[in-house]
């Protein structure tokens, strides 16, 4: 169900899968898939987008053509679990904007980060800032991606 109450039916879920794919396509291509009219999409994509179940509208940027080759998937452990400590950590993260990631987890770890950087020199000065000289954080462990296999946001539906 969306933030509103509103359930989604068939019709909705149809629509999610075609624009989770290409929010780009035409509404009068998607009504044509979902059999409906294209004021009836519009209405319906316009009520998800207002129910949060649309969150955003973005354009995927490919990380090579900004030159960000580099991607890390950092386990950050903090000091302690204390509320403030937990939050001060998520707004540090979230401040950073080479994080493109931050999920607050459990499993030994406090946080999983997925990092994004031009080089390691870069990567290593964003470590000090983010860990090595942070008060929060008592260690972390850093996975270096040889490949981006699969980095989609699509959810199965």
């Amino acid at each position: 169900m969306a933030k509103t109450g509103r359930a989604l039916d068939a019709f909705d879920l149809a629509i999610l899968r075609i624009v989770q794919q290409d929010n780009k396509r035409p509404q009068r291509e998607i009504a044509q898939a979902v059999n409906l009219s294209a004021a009836a999409v519009q209405r319906r994509i316009a009520a998800m987008e207002e129910a949060g179940v649309i969150a955003a509208n973005v354009a995927l940027v490919a990380p090579d053509a900004l030159a960000l080759p580099i991607t890390a998937i950092v386990q950050v452990h903090l000091r302690d679990e204390r509320a403030a400590t937990v939050d001060a950590a998520k707004a540090l993260f979230c401040a950073a904007p080479e994080v493109q990631q931050c999920y607050y987890v459990t499993g030994g770890m406090s946080f999983v980060l997925v990092i994004i950087s031009p080089d390691m020199r870069a990567y290593d000065a964003l470590t000090r800032r983010l860990f090595s000289e942070s008060d929060l954080v008592e260690r972390f462990h850093t996975l270096v991606a040889l490949d981006r296999v699969k980095t989609g946001m699509s959810l199965p539906i």
